[in-house]
């Protein structure tokens, strides 16, 4: 094999490098199983149950989880759907808030349908517990509360069950905040404010009254409680579970890796703990959603991480630090939470450091907004973070300047290609000399004959001669793999493909090409494969069609090699990943067909600046005339 057909190989395979770990290596995505029924758990003490709102957290005393009934469960769902109701109204969110828990449990995203077809439903982000909606058949939903410390017994503090009465207000929305009480009968008095803001964050300050004789012992929390994994696929290349930060440590925590809670009372693992002294926030994070909890900045508490088997059940939650009310006195403790869509500048403006790059673009904390150490990073940045967060402000001024996400994927595209053009340039450059040489290294292959070591002899000194490097033709690809992976992983987590139209039938860049060669491209009348079907893999639209033809021209740059085997490799490779990447999302599929063209024509532009300009032509027709094969396996000439 000579040493360009070896570059080029090398270069081919180091392009999609990427693809093919994620394709090949790491698991595909999977279905998420249905969820199990709702189980009731209860605390130990006789706490809230977690079926109408997950267990409050230990403060003081130990706290284990154990399964109820079927039956309890039922009769749980039914108060909760019995419950009254405040309705939640802003600009960007619509639902509930029950009074039975005074839980945060029934929300949807106003600018965010789950299709494109007309009179679809809103992504339903938040539901409460025994919903048997078809969008919202998992219960997912915030909680808060106050557990009981000292000698406070449970049935003092407000549980999962307590029904609050509503003390001012009839409606949640912008400049319009609700407050919830509820008197224990024993001298304490609880209150709960709610506010929400036009964007998905909400305030929540709870307080407490004591009217007694003695001082009481008590601690504020908040819990985001999720009933089975969410449907859909997850993928290695994107993290979906717990997401939270530390004093400005971020950790994210698969699903899978969660620890699991013991569900005898007796025997009670312990719950992934972290202590937060100043700043942080956790949460759960889909690609496109999430919900956090976000104490005050400068507060103090702990986050906690844990998943309970015996209930299908994922929880985080915030606790904060014991506070010892004197009699006569008050207490309270203002946290927030976060529940919407991940849109970077939504995030951005709770953030309370927008970040150098920010800064450099102009970009300012709000000091109206509350502020969030490191809020963006909630979005899944990728290793190579210091990359993908410039590509996407660059993607995300690009949308705004253009106003077409996909036209903004291609210009991005020819931005980052014309950024490395230096690189490539010297690429094509170093490949181009070493075929330079190609005929003097079959010379010194018929000297050396089956003496290997004189040939690497020959082969440095013919080098050092000419001075080319060998290796310098694949080193700019090394570099450049980086970047187009931080590009790849742009594409992919951003919200904005999320419905973003393109040009004609291409309605939604985050979906894959829903038009088939099945049906002739609708030109036939009947439907095209559904998703998961056996068909599907071969129902191919216009954009992976494209890709595999412009990855195909990409080679017709160069003759075919004389090898059988390395002709059988590369006839065969743009079609493999046509196939390959026919059902990822249109954006992905346009942004590879844009940079297959672009480095075709960098190519092109080089090699015959060089005086090398290919036979394009020439080279499709050798690559459609049949040569037989010799006894030596090489093609004989015709």
């Amino acid at each position: 094999m000579d040493d360009q057909n070896k570059n080029l190989i090398l270069a081919t395979v180091l392009s999609f490098l990427v693809i093919l770990l994620w394709y090949t290596l790491f698991p595909p995505p999977e279905t998420q199983p249905a969820p199990e029924t709702p189980a009731q758990t209860q605390t130990v003490g006789g706490t809230a149950p977690a079926a109408t709102g997950a267990a409050p957290p230990a403060t003081g005393t130990g706290t284990g989880t154990v399964a109820t009934t079927d039956t309890a469960a039922a009769e749980a769902a039914a108060a909760v759907a019995a419950a009254p109701r405040l309705p939640v109204d802003t600009p960007r969110l619509k639902g509930s808030i029950s009074l039975l828990g005074g839980r945060i449990d029934d929300l949807s995203l106003k600018d965010y349908a789950v299709s494109l077809d007309k009179g679809a439903p809103d992504v339903r982000l938040l539901a409460p517990v025994g919903s048997t909606e078809l969008d919202a058949a998992k219960p997912y939903y915030a909680v808060y509360g106050w557990a009981p410390a000292g000698d406070l017994p449970a049935t003092a503090v407000p549980g999962a069950r307590t029904e609050w009465t509503v003390e001012s207000g009839a409606r949640l929305s912008p400049g319009q905040p609700v407050t919830l009480s509820w008197d224990n009968g024993a001298g304490l008095v609880f209150h709960r404010t709610i506010a929400v803001d036009d964007n998905y964050l909400f305030t929540v300050t709870q307080r407490v009254e004591n009217r007694t004789a003695a001082a009481v012992r008590l601690a504020p929390y908040g819990i985001i409680a999720r009933h089975g994994i969410p449907e859909g696929q997850r993928i290695y290349v994107l993290h979906e579970g717990v997401v939270r930060m530390t004093d400005g440590k971020l950790e994210e925590i698969k699903y899978a890796n969660l620890p699991k809670l013991d569900t005898d009372p007796n025997e009670g693992a312990p719950a992934e703990l972290q202590a937060a002294a100043a700043n942080g926030w956790i949460g759960f994070t889909d690609k496109y959603w999430m919900t956090t909890l976000i104490p005050a900045d400068g507060q103090a508490f702990t986050s906690v991480a844990k998943y309970v088997p015996g209930v299908d059940l994922y929880q985080t939650e915030a606790r904060l630090p014991v506070m010892e009310v004197a009699p006569g006195a008050s207490a309270e403790a203002t946290t927030m939470l976060f529940a919407g869509a991940k849109e970077w500048e939504t995030i951005a403006h709770y953030q309370n450091d927008p970040g150098w790059f920010d800064r450099l673009l102009g970009a300012r904390a709000d000091p109206s907004r509350p502020k969030v150490d490191r809020f963006v990073d909630s979005i899944d940045w990728g290793w190579y973070f210091y990359l993908t967060k410039p590509m996407f402000r660059l993607l995300h001024w690009l949308h705004g300047a253009i106003g077409n996400m996909g036209f903004a994927i291609i210009a991005l595209t020819v931005i980052i290609k014309l950024l490395v053009f230096p690189l490539a340039r010297h690429s094509y450059i170093s490949m181009a000399r070493m075929k330079e040489l190609q005929p003097e290294m079959e010379k010194l292959k018929e000297l050396a004959g089956e003496d290997r070591q004189k040939l690497q002899q020959g082969m440095m000194e013919l080098y050092k001669k000419n001075k080319v490097n060998p290796a310098s033709g694949c080193l700019p690809i090394l570099l450049q793999i980086p970047i187009f992976f931080s590009l790849y992983k742009v594409i992919y987590v951003t919200i904005e493909l999320y419905h973003a139209p393109f040009v004609g039938w291409i309605h939604d860049l985050s979906a894959p090409d829903p038009s088939s060669i099945l049906n002739l491209f609708g030109l036939l009348p009947f439907a095209t494969p559904e998703p998961g079907s056996l068909f599907f893999m071969f129902s191919l639209g216009v954009l992976p069609i494209l890709l595999g033809i412009s990855m195909w021209f990409q080679q017709k740059l160069n003759p075919a090699p004389a090898d059988p085997t390395q002709q059988a490799i590369f006839a065969w490779m743009p079609w493999i990943f046509m196939f390959m990447l026919g059902s990822f999302a249109s954006g992905l599929v346009l942004y590879w067909i844009a940079n297959n063209t672009i480095t075709f024509l960098q190519q092109y532009t080089i090699m015959s600046m060089h005086g090398k300009r290919p036979d394009l032509f020439g080279n499709i027709r050798s690559g459609f005339q049949r040569k037989p094969a010799g006894p030596d396996g090489k093609a004989k000439p015709k």
